[in-house]
Parts: C-alpha cells; sequence; structure tokens
C-alpha cells in the first residue's frame, strides 16, 4: 500500500506544478489559462477504488509544493503522516520525527522512468511529454480545461494507463487509472500562491 501511495504522490506532485510550455491547438490553451507560479500550497481530498474491494480509500491533508524541488504531503485523515517527495526519492516521516525511504528512484530503473516523465509536466519538457504521451487538450467553459494523457509505451502502461486533469487557473482534479485497473481521484482546495517562498521548515524537509 505505501509504494502505491507513494507512485500517486509522485503523480500528483508533479500535476500540480505549472502547466507544460505546450505550443498547440489546445495545449497552448491549457499553458495560457494556468497560473506560473513557484510555490503552491492547499488541502487535498483524495479517494482511491482499488481493484476487488467495495468501498474507495479516503484520505485528506494539507500540501506544499515547490517547482522543480518537490512536495510536501501532510495526510490528516484518517492517518496522520507525511509524505515528502523529489525527483530522486520518497520519504516518509515517522512518529518519532524520523524519516525512512520509501522508494529510492536511483535504485530502482522504472521509477526513476515515472520520475523523469512527471517532473518533467512541472519543468514544461515539452519533448519527453510528447516522446511518451499521446496528449489531449479541451478547452471548457470560462477559463476551464481538461488535458488527458495515455502513455505510448507497454513500459508506462504497466503503471498508468491514462491521467487526467481538470482545471482553470490551477490544476483542481486529478484522475488517475493505474496499469492494474486501480483508480484515484484527487481534488485540490484552498489554493494559495502566498507566501511565495518556503519557510525554514518547509525548505529543510525539500533539501
Amino acid at each position: 500500500m505505501r509504494k502505491r501511495m507513494a507512485k500517486f504522490a509522485i503523480v500528483a506532485a508533479c500535476l500540480l506544478g505549472p502547466a507544460p510550455a505546450f505550443a498547440a491547438d489546445g495545449l497552448d490553451i491549457v499553458r495560457q489559462r494556468v497560473a506560473q507560479v513557484a510555490v503552491l500550497r492547499g488541502g487535498f481530498e483524495q479517494e482511491k477504488q482499488v481493484a476487488g474491494f467495495r468501498n474507495p480509500l479516503r484520505s485528506q491533508g494539507r500540501f506544499v509544493l515547490a517547482r522543480g524541488k518537490g512536495v510536501v504531503w501532510t495526510t490528516l485523515q484518517p492517518f496522520p503522516s507525511e509524505l515528502v517527495v523529489t525527483r530522486d526519492r520518497i520519504l516518509s516521516r515517522q512518529r518519532d520525527g524520523s524519516l525512512r525511504v520509501e522508494v529510492d528512484a536511483r535504485q530502482q530503473p522504472a521509477m526513476r522512468s515515472v520520475n523523469a516523465v512527471m517532473f518533467s509536466l512541472m519543468s514544461g519538457d515539452v519533448g519527453a511529454l510528447a516522446s511518451r504521451f499521446d496528449l489531449q487538450a479541451q478547452a471548457l467553459p470560462g477559463d476551464a480545461w481538461k488535458l488527458t494523457l495515455k502513455p505510448k509505451s507497454a513500459a508506462l502502461a504497466r503503471s498508468f494507463a491514462s491521467i487526467e486533469l481538470q482545471g482553470d487557473r490551477y490544476v483542481r482534479e486529478v484522475g488517475v487509472v493505474e496499469g492494474n485497473g486501480d483508480r484515484t481521484r484527487l481534488r485540490f482546495v484552498e489554493l494559495s500562491e502566498t507566501p511565495a517562498q518556503l519557510d525554514a521548515d518547509e525548505a529543510r524537509k525539500l533539501d
């Protein structure tokens, strides 16, 4: 279960970031509508439907994302916990305050590939995205939009069948269908760009 949570944490961490610098048609509309921010804070509500289980798993909490650095996920319900996601690894904070490595992408080639794809969403690396995903963008009424990503390779499809984002100035919802059929829906609430710098505690966690 921790590895499933960690994998989705990578996805959500990176999809929360500024929109990639797409350069055509509906993709360009998405780029124009989403705010380019260095730091984003807010709350999240997650619902995960695991194949074979009748009832979904629900959780909620707070996050802080720093572009190019990573994200700190603080789950408040149903059980307090914390995940720190960076480009190279995912750490979980224990009750005594110590950290444990849950995933080290430097030692796992498959996870390193997933990390590379997801962080390209934050950095605007169009080449990396276009080479790995079929992208479909749709402009919705007002300033809203929807973006669907489907992996081109069988290797990546084993992790993700599809990823769907919806939003306006910010990404408001992320839906992930995993290769095994599990589905996760993440909603972001109370989003704020201020303060625009990490505080000392946030910066320490992402070092």
